[in-house]
């Protein structure tokens, strides 16, 4: 009973967080409105509670949202499982197709991971030594290049899965017109493989945006090693952001 109410709480407060606040749907149509339009298919990969989701939708385009924590699949589920545009995937997306475990944050759900390490750079660090993952579950894995054969070629991909970005940008093949990727300060590392395998897939030009400020950094697309020192070179309380490759 009280996990079940720890899980119901943090969800209400991602709800209250992601789909509450007027100015936070409005960045997102803002920043959005630069890669998708009327008509066009979007990956949101880390759903979570589909805030994301909402705004694609906002901007007339249709949404594979893949999320594979089974309570936020329900909410999910609640918010689109009408919306004939909107196709709903319950897994975690990887470099290959199978099962992952995943480690649940019940308290803060949107930082759920498939990422042992993630979990262990959180461990002790500035702002994050409260949180805990208490649950393990084994979920579905799948791969972007998988989603593409299932769906199509996306315009947009937007990754967000807590230090399984190069993971996820490995199992795709396919050069996109487009994608983010999620970063954080504890886990550098992760960020500079995802933007190497970015590069490896071709992308020239790159742009970041802090917290959930939905405005760019820079004013002005940089190449890797820009982006590279400019990622090694944030302050830990920056804490995350997403970095933008475009062809």
């Amino acid at each position: 009973m009280l996990q079940r109410l720890r899980a119901l709480t943090g969800i209400l407060g991602s709800l209250r967080t992601y789909h509450g606040r007027r100015t936070h749907r409005a960045g997102l149509d803002r920043m959005y409105a630069g890669f998708v339009s009327a008509g066009d298919l979007v990956f949101d990969v880390g759903a979570h509670v589909g805030d994301r989701t909402a705004a694609f939708r906002r901007l007339g385009a249709r949404v594979v949202a893949v999320e594979p924590q089974p309570h936020l699949v329900k909410v999910l589920t609640v918010l689109y499982g009408r919306d004939r545009a909107v196709a709903i995937e319950p897994a975690v997306v990887g470099r290959s197709e199978g099962t992952a475990e995943l480690l649940i944050n019940t308290s803060n759900p949107t930082i759920s991971t498939a990422s042992t390490a993630f979990v262990a750079a959180a461990a002790g660090a500035p702002g994050w030594a409260e949180e805990r993952w208490t649950e393990r579950l084994e979920v579905p894995m799948t791969t972007l290049d998988a989603l593409i054969a299932r769906y199509g070629v996306p315009a947009f991909i937007k990754i967000d899965v807590e230090g399984f970005e190069a993971e996820a940008l490995l199992g795709l093949s396919h050069m996109v017109a487009a994608l983010s990727f999620e970063f954080t300060t504890i886990q550098r590392d992760v960020a500079l493989a995802a933007l190497d395998r970015c590069v490896a897939l071709g992308y020239e030009k790159f742009e970041a945006s802090l917290g959930e400020s939905h405005r760019f950094a820079h004013g002005a697309w940089r190449n890797a090693e820009e982006m590279r020192a400019f990622i090694l070179e944030l302050p830990h309380a920056a804490n995350s952001g997403d970095v933008y490759a475009v062809r």
